[in-house]
């Protein structure tokens, strides 16, 4: 035990003369070493942060910027340094800006970038006093991705009400002879069935004036049964075959390949999934679309805002000098670098990004973007539940109805933590 114990101590003492010693080296250096936390996890996302974060210290010599990219276990992490109030001096919010973090963050409305940002994002980033939580890298606009090359070959314009949708779906299957898969999920990860229930809940529970339940859902009142229209919405697709037959054991890493077969007409994912088919077979050409309306009379609808952002902790010893990077990282030139990097539109009105999907987006620059449902609507944990009633719904083990009581409970119980 005396062995253990002085082993132990002797670690602790190494770690504090590490730590020490790196606090020395900074100070003789005589730079101000600003931390800064990313949930960014693309390896070539990763390495464009690093070069603008390169050429800024370059500008600026006297300042050092620390970088951790934590992968998985980001959000784990920034909780314990939430709990301990010692947060980075700059840090990704990662769609929480307002909703978990906002408390933390300085206000950046006085920056002068603020009056480029999408109007899109007011209701995501800004509060009612005009507090501004983050500076977002890119911005998030969540819909379906679309095969443009066979729906072109079958003349199908792409849906934008879920019976034009399910029209889409069928044709897709009839004139392929059942070789095309109508709607392709990877449903060995959850998190694509729980996104199907997030971007369409939107429509089914916000949008629509006649249908709007924010309040209720924000307040716990909410009457679930107006929920198993989505489920049931699902469990139709999947009864008439217009999903794959594997949907519930299929995984991310088949979606390539199979769209740039030609094999797959829609799918939910964004991001670098154009130019990945695109480098696999030029030949397939994809678009995306906003999420269809659900009820008649509304409209399509996007759902996203912040998907990449940097923040100030508002306790920073260094806020001054945190604020000049994100002025930095706001300049056009750098804006643009980051928003082609991750293959999302700017969140800055005076950027143009040329990214896969700048012809869809320009096509539909006109629909609004609604907060991801589960943020802003359902308490903390309720997406691995969407996710698993999903699972359980295409398996055959839940009914609609059977979802929707789920929902309800968990919603409840995870209120009441």
């Amino acid at each position: 035990m005396k062995k253990i114990a002085l082993l132990l101590a002797l670690l602790l003492c190494i770690g504090v003369a590490a730590g020490c010693s790196q606090e020395t080296s900074s100070e003789q250096e005589g730079k101000t070493v600003l931390s800064l936390y990313s949930s960014i996890v693309n390896d070539s996302e990763r390495e464009m942060l690093s070069s603008i974060v390169a050429d800024y210290e370059k500008e600026h010599p006297n300042i050092h910027i620390d970088m951790n990219f934590p992968g998985e276990e980001y959000e784990n992490m920034l909780r314990v340094k939430m709990a301990a109030n010692d947060l980075p001096d700059l840090f990704d919010t990662h769609g929480w800006g307002k909703l978990r973090y906002g408390e933390y963050t300085a206000d950046l409305q006085d920056m002068d970038w603020v009056q480029n940002l999408d109007p899109n994002l007011d209701q995501i980033l800004k509060d009612e006093n005009g507090k501004v939580y983050a500076l977002p890298l890119n911005q998030a606009k969540d819909g379906i991705t679309y095969n443009k090359t066979l729906l072109d070959k079958y003349h199908i314009e792409p849906p934008e009400t879920i019976d034009e949708f399910m029209t889409a779906m069928k044709s897709v299957k009839e004139k392929s002879n059942g070789e095309v898969v109508p709607f392709w999920f990877a449903g060995y990860d959850k998190s694509s069935i729980a996104q199907f229930f997030d971007q369409f809940a939107t429509p089914l529970l916000i949008t629509d004036k006649k249908h709007d339940r924010r309040e209720s859902l924000k307040n716990g009142t909410f009457d679930w049964p107006n929920y198993t229209a989505l489920p049931a919405i699902l469990k139709e697709m999947n009864d008439q075959k217009l999903l794959n037959v594997d949907a519930v054991t299929a995984k991310p890493s088949q979606l390539i390949d199979l769209m740039a077969q030609n094999k797959i007409a829609f799918t939910i994912s964004g991001g670098s999934l154009g130019q990945d088919v695109a480098n696999v077979n030029p030949e397939v050409q994809l678009g995306i679309m906003p999420n269809p309306a659900l009820h008649e009379g509304d409209e399509p609808s996007w759902i996203g805002g912040e998907r990449h952002t940097l923040a100030a902790w508002k306790d920073s010893r260094h806020l001054d000098e945190a604020k000049q990077f994100l002025a930095f990282i706001a300049e056009p030139e750098n804006a643009k670098k980051m928003a082609e990097a991750t293959s999302l539109p700017s969140a800055l009105t005076n950027v143009e990004a040329e990214i896969y999907y700048s012809e869809s987006y320009k096509r539909y620059e006109h629909v609004r973007v609604e907060p991801y449902f589960d943020r802003v609507y359902l308490p903390n944990g309720m997406w691995d539940v969407m996710g698993t009633t999903g699972q359980e719904l295409l398996a055959g083990m839940k009914t609609p109805e059977d979802v929707s009581k789920k929902m309800r409970e968990e919603y409840l119980r995870l209120r009441n933590k």
